[in-house]
């Protein structure tokens, strides 16, 4: 599990490089769809090989691995079209726009956790997966409706970075600009509170083998609990947009704070 779990993260840990990749290498001629498209057709393959091919951990570890990967890539993309779109709006606007984002996301997680667990009790895990390799697909589909201008491309047989042979001077400055934006207070603290958060050891491994090897939790029961925990962050996505997008941050994070220290109490 925790080999799983490590190599699966890889991916997120280098989201910068997909950035400069997808800005500074037009695919197909363009910056966003095409990558879209890419992310969506290696995770339908992740999955169909976890589907049919793959008995043993390691190929588990490299498709779950190849499936993480189209993931990040994919986050990277939409959150540049998101930022995008939010350039010169007000906190009120661009808070809408995170909220649909995360709204949409919880709203998955509702269908896919009340689904999921009786899927494998009824029909196993290799035809969840199977499932689970059509749904990156709707990605690939809904990227072909992307409103993007088409960028030239290198001619045929022409080699990409004599093409482009500003990128190293263009990543060179993006670099820069990336690391005098952390050095920022303003940026660098939040990104130490955010390190140091999910730099604390937690018991998620410890927790699911608990459940399910002692107190004998099936999948069906484990895909409900999922479904509470997305039906409370559909709650919260529509808490902040409706009334605290104009709440100073400081305020919310003091108070969410204090009310999960109160829950937790409850729980001892």
């Amino acid at each position: 599990t925790a080999l799983i779990s490590g190599f699966s993260s890889l991916p997120w840990l280098v989201k910068p490089l997909y950035g400069f990749i997808s800005d500074s290498f037009p695919l197909f001629g363009y910056r966003r769809r095409s990558y879209l498209v890419l992310s969506g057709l290696l995770g339908a393959l992740s999955w169909s090989l976890m589907a049919t091919f793959v008995d043993s951990k390691y190929g588990a570890v490299v498709c779950i691995l190849i499936g993480s990967l189209s993931v990040a890539f994919s986050d990277v993309v939409v959150d540049s079209m998101v930022v995008e779109r939010a350039r010169g709006e007000s906190q009120a606007i661009s808070g809408s726009l995170q909220s649909l984002c995360w709204g949409s996301s919880a709203f998955g997680g509702i269908v896919s956790s009340y689904f999921s667990g009786s899927l494998v009790d009824a029909y196993g895990v290799r035809f969840v997966f199977g499932i689970t390799a059509l749904l990156p697909m709707i990605t690939s589909a809904v990227a072909v409706l992307v409103k993007e201008q088409h960028v030239p491309g290198p001619t045929r047989g022409q080699n990409v970075l004599l093409a482009n042979p500003s990128f190293l001077e263009s990543s060179r400055e993006n670099i820069i600009q990336l690391w005098n934006a952390v050095r920022e207070p303003n940026v660098f603290l939040p990104t130490v509170f955010i390190f140091l958060w999910q730099a604390t050891p937690q018991s998620d491994s410890a927790v699911f083998y608990f459940t399910t090897n002692e107190l004998g939790f099936t999948p069906e029961f484990l895909g409900r609990v999922k479904l509470v925990t997305s039906v409370a962050s559909l709650v919260g996505v529509g808490l902040y947009n409706g009334f605290l997008k104009r709440v100073p941050l400081r305020k919310i994070f003091l108070a969410t704070t204090i009310i999960g220290t109160a829950f937790g109490m409850t729980q001892v």
